[in-house]
């Protein structure tokens, strides 16, 4: 029963790839990124863009968890002088909920404010403050603290990885932080995907495909909290996701005057992987982003009966049969956990989170988990959480390939892991390459 629930996690990722598929004569091979430009809104406000969240017992230290939200898709190291900061117009939003409702128990608030410029050069460093929620407590537990620079290059930012380094800071909750730019942590073959689904080499199981990612950095938002303040004390399972609000401008006519007021508006969200961005329908995208997991319901149908399931069924019949209606097992994986086996049940409330049981202890160093979670035997790995390893693409494409119906394929898109390690220590994520290096660059020859 728990290897036919893990896989049917698989089926749904994958069986949302039907927005992208084309029929060329392959098989279905790698998805989308995880949730870069995953809806119409979104895409035109890439500083408030949710990429990825990770949530994992710290494997150096474990009495602690490890949140992780990246934002900003796609840097280019190089792109100044106006390089890539957190909007200081945004409020970016960590959070945890311990009871399964849905709704959250523990906010953590992060605003930030541009520094003075540099000649004709932006100021990529910036002072932030966070501010912890809970319960009717608000407190801020940091401000006045700095982001380090974007890594430019030898001279502007000598010696960046101590940079960095300096950056990481204890909130007065007993926490660690880190905001700022790090190398993507997430990897796979996009360019083939949106290549009509295509598969570089084979099966794409023996390797052979390329990083996207490779060279690119996001801004990450990363939270090291003591387990005990997570921790509900029962089922041991707390739901994570992240999100960006802006500030929305209403105007009311009170008697006889205009009256202004501002609000938060919530304008991206991000928990599981691949889910706004592959399941839910285009014309509700935007929906799904401004609302919270607790109103998840709504969106119910297009777990249970994926129209991209049917679409796979008519395009890839060999990697078939998909079943396009009553799919329960996709509520229960994506919306509520696994209740068997026992791994991260949190209620019947439908609500698209993070489930990480914190009573499963960590199972390797960061980055040398079983990259496949607990399809491949690890219990540490997604949808247990979701660490830095952890390969959401061929998760879903093995699942796909046959396992539910006896016909086991290992597909794969051919990037098995990040390009360059991730770091022992929090924040994890590596340093993002210097533009001044320009990985992506073409070299000249010097003249004679």
């Amino acid at each position: 029963m728990r290897k036919r629930a893990l896989v049917l996690l698989g089926v749904a990722a994958v069986a949302a790839l039907g927005a992208a598929l084309a029929s060329r004569g392959g098989s279905p091979s790698a998805a989308k990124a995880s949730s870069h430009r995953e809806a119409p809104l979104i895409s035109e406000d890439p500083s408030a863009d949710n990429t990825d969240t990770y949530a994992f017992r710290s494997p150096d230290r474990p009495d602690t968890v490890t949140i992780i939200a990246n934002y900003i898709p796609g840097e280019d190291p190089a792109a100044g002088p106006n390089w890539y900061t957190f909007s200081p117009s945004a409020r970016y939003v960590v959070y945890a909920d311990k009871n399964g409702d849905g709704k959250p128990d523990i906010t953590w608030r992060f605003s930030f404010k541009n520094q003075k410029p540099v000649a004709f050069l932006q100021n990529t460093q910036q002072s932030y403050t966070v501010t912890r929620v809970e319960g009717k407590s608000s407190k801020v537990v940091g401000s006045g603290l700095l982001t380090p620079p974007d890594n430019i290059g030898p001279r502007s930012t000598p010696n960046y990885h101590a940079l960095a380094i300096a950056g990481i800071h204890d909130l007065n909750d007993g926490s660690k932080v880190f905001a700022g730019q790090r190398d993507d942590g997430f990897f796979g073959d996009i360019g083939a995907a949106f290549d009509l689904v295509a598969i570089r080499n084979g099966t794409g199981a023996s390797g052979g495909g390329k990083d996207f990612f490779a060279g690119y950095a996001v801004h990450a938002i990363s939270l090291q909290i003591p387990l005990s303040q997570l921790d509900n004390g029962s089922n041991h399972i707390v739901g994570i996701w992240s999100a960006t609000d802006r500030p929305k401008v209403t105007v009311n006519l009170k008697g006889k005057k205009l009256r202004r007021t501002t609000n938060w508006s919530q304008v991206s969200r991000l928990g599981n992987p691949l889910i706004n961005e592959l399941l839910i329908p285009t014309q509700l995208k935007d929906r799904w982003n401004a609302v919270g997991p607790d109103k998840d319901k709504q969106f119910e149908q297009y777990y249970s009966s994926p129209i991209l399931a049917k679409l796979l069924n008519q395009l890839y019949p060999q990697f078939g049969p998909f079943k396009e209606t009553d799919r329960t097992d996709l509520v229960s994986v994506l919306l509520t956990g696994l209740k068997t086996p026992n791994l991260n049940f949190t209620g019947d409330t439908l609500a698209d989170e993070i489930r990480l049981n914190l009573a499963i202890a960590p199972t390797a160093p960061v980055g040398k988990g079983n990259r496949l979670g607990v399809l491949g035997g690890d219990l540490a790995g997604y949808p247990n959480g979701r660490r830095l390893e952890d390969d959401v693409i061929d998760i879903s494409e093995r699942a796909v390939g046959g396992v539910l119906i006896g016909h086991s394929l290992p597909l794969g898109d051919g990037v098995d892991a990040n390009d360059v390690p991730y770091q022992t220590t929090f924040p994890y994520q590596a340093d993002p390459f210097s533009g001044y290096d320009n990985t992506k660059g073409k070299d000249y020859p010097t003249h004679p």
